[in-house]
């Protein structure tokens, strides 16, 4: 049976205060100074917390010709962040006279007093449905969202469908066991409750490696053949533990990888020769076995039990080793996130994440699935892809997906059959995954795997890289772009990613020619100009309180700019150079104030 992997319209999330702290080292910059003080994860609901949505549900309403909020709107806080100068961020998702709205997104911005300050909103328009009897009854939805989908219907759900400036009356359905997923997978499939029209049939999952790029490496015959780090685990105490006696205890072990040679593992001993790959230190983060199935549930997976706390042995001879690097690169990423921002795990929740390795028969992909809330990883198809993708950067990628979904949750503005997505909220959602993928592999700095604005480098590919954040055209396989135009309105996201890439890049790194960690770059810009680079370390700071704070589900390039300029005036003021110099490097992409497009595309 296959993996229903649904993406549900999230209406209640755990709410999370911040509170200031000190950006910690974690993404090594090339400036020395470090970024001013960065809020950090702390607990969940709090009264004083209380009262901080209160007050930003309170303003959305007496705001509501700025914010599109009625009285027949309710509003549910997904995420509240406090900044170390006492300013607010509420994070909101909306329902209309009890119905989700799909593209009601918003995030409402209070002073230290929480006074209304601004709000940030997925569409301009007002919401308002002046009727709620769908032509279309819930049965017909269902066979038609089957039929659409290539799978099976669960239920039809009223909805108001507020995406691209319309307020129409619909039906959500989640289809499962799609015939057009690579792995199984399912759709949302949205239609017009009163024409059956489709307004929208999207994938659940994100994968690596998009539908249009298999069809093209497996056209060309290309196969790969990924550099490994292998090696043998360093001799360990096994059943080393954090305590002197009891289990379980945490544990310190060791693991052969496919990439990264032998590396350190936390474990978790539940008996005097008994370990299991499951990590206490980090929320519980935990690797397991799905057995060549394509499992409906984390729970059915296979633990990894060890009498020796040594795991793999660096081939596809023993089950462990793809655990090795899955187990590895959840972690280095959690770190990255919590070191460097204190985001404490994907949804900032304080819990780990979780991996099924050996996911499906021949899958030659990896994805991030929402609804499991962990990382799928297949062994590969036998064709293209020898091995599984469970390679560093691949992690901090599919990882980040997550964080973007628990946060903005950037949406494609449309999706074709194949699973291939196409618009700038997409892109820049790839992007994003890009930018801390690579801001992962920086923070780990794992001399087998070694930092780099590469993407998929290790993938074995004919043109030595997947994506590039300097000059993203270098990608022949996907054809990224460098530079904005008005053609990124419906690029295949993977393809538009290089818009907002570059321009990280030139903000961390600046244009034109450089040597870093081995490495050659050399960034050009749209008109020839000269941009300086503020440092990583600033650039990934500044692209993070964009995300977290000032973008929503339809963000595009333009939205973004703006997001990131705010970024940096909070962080180091309106005549900074790091301000100054965020403008340019969007403008270096061709982005800019005058360019805008006069409405959603």
């Amino acid at each position: 049976m296959r993996r229903p992997h649904i993406r549900r319209h999230r209406l209640a999330i755990a709410v999370a205060v911040t509170t200031a702290a000190t950006l910690t080292a974690g993404v090594a910059g090339s400036a020395s100074a470090t970024p001013p003080a960065s809020p950090v994860a702390a607990s969940s609901a709090t009264p004083a917390l209380q009262k901080v949505v209160d007050a930003a549900r309170d303003a959305a309403y007496a705001h509501a010709s700025a914010t599109g909020v009625s009285k027949k709107d309710t509003l549910k806080a997904t995420d509240t962040l406090v900044d170390p100068d006492g300013r607010q961020h509420v994070r909101f998702v909306r329902t209309h006279r009890g119905m989700p709205v799909l593209g009601g997104d918003l995030v409402v911005h209070l002073t230290a007093k929480s006074a209304y300050e601004g709000v940030t909103r997925a569409y301009r328009h007002q919401v308002d449905m002046t009727g709620t009897d769908p032509k279309l009854s819930a049965g017909e939805a269902r066979t038609k969202a089957a039929t659409v989908g290539k799978g099976q219907a669960g239920d039809a759900e009223l909805v108001v469908d507020a995406r691209n400036g319309r307020t129409t009356l619909a039906y959500q359905v989640e289809v499962t066991d799609s015939r057009s997923a690579e792995s199984g997978g399912a759709r949302t499939v949205v239609l017009d409750a009163a024409t059956g029209a489709v307004l929208s049939n999207v994938q659940a999952d994100d994968s690596f490696l998009s539908p249009a790029l298999q069809r093209k490496l497996r056209a060309r015959g290309e196969r790969l053949n990924p550099s490994t780090g292998l090696a043998t685990p360093a001799p360990t105490a096994a059943g080393q533990t954090a305590k002197s006696a009891g289990f379980p205890a945490a544990a310190k072990g060791t693991g052969a990888s496919f990439f990264v040679g032998s590396v350190p593992l936390s474990t978790t001993q539940t008996a005097k020769k008994s370990f299991t790959l499951k990590d206490s230190t980090r929320g519980n983060t935990e690797t397991r076995d799905a057995r060549d199935k394509e499992l409906e549930k984390f729970a059915d997976g296979k633990a990894f039990t060890s009498t020796t706390n040594r795991w793999g042995n660096g081939t596809t001879s023993n089950r462990a080793s793809a655990a090795v690097d899955a187990q590895y690169g959840v972690a280095s990423t959690l770190d990255f996130y919590k070191k460097t921002f204190g985001r404490k795990g994907i949804k900032n929740d304080g819990r780990g994440a979780r991996a099924l390795v050996h996911f499906g028969k021949k899958v030659g992909n990896a994805f991030w699935s929402p609804n499991c809330g962990c990382m799928l990883y297949g062994d590969g198809d036998g064709r293209t892809f020898a091995k599984p993708l469970v390679v560093l950067d691949v992690t901090g990628h599919e990882l980040s997906h997550g964080v973007v979904d628990a946060t903005a949750n950037l949406q494609p503005t449309r999706v074709d059959i194949e699973g291939n997505q196409f618009g700038e909220p997409g892109s820049l959602n790839e992007s994003l995954a890009d930018i801390f993928g690579s801001a992962v592999e920086f923070a780990t700095n794992n001399p087998k795997n070694p930092p780099n604005y590469l993407m998929g480098e290790k993938l074995g590919l004919d043109q030595k890289f997947l994506r590039r954040l300097d000059k993203p055209s270098l990608d022949k396989l996907e054809g990224t772009v460098d530079y904005w135009s008005k053609a990124s309105y419906d690029t295949e996201v993977h393809a538009g990613s290089g818009v907002s890439s570059h321009a990280y890049y030139l903000l961390a790194e600046g244009s034109g020619k450089k040597t870093i960690g081995g490495v050659a770059y050399n960034s050009p810009t749209v008109d020839g100009s000269k941009v300086t680079g503020i440092g990583r370390t600033k650039a990934t700071a500044i692209f993070y309180r964009a995300l977290t704070r000032y973008m929503v589900s339809t963000t595009d390039f333009h939205d973004a700019r703006t997001a990131t300029l705010r970024a940096a005036k909070d962080m180091y003021g309106a005549k900074s150079t790091e301000y100054k110099t965020v403008d340019k490097a969007w403008a270096a992409v061709n982005v800019k104030a005058s360019n805008k497009p006069s409405s959603k595309h």
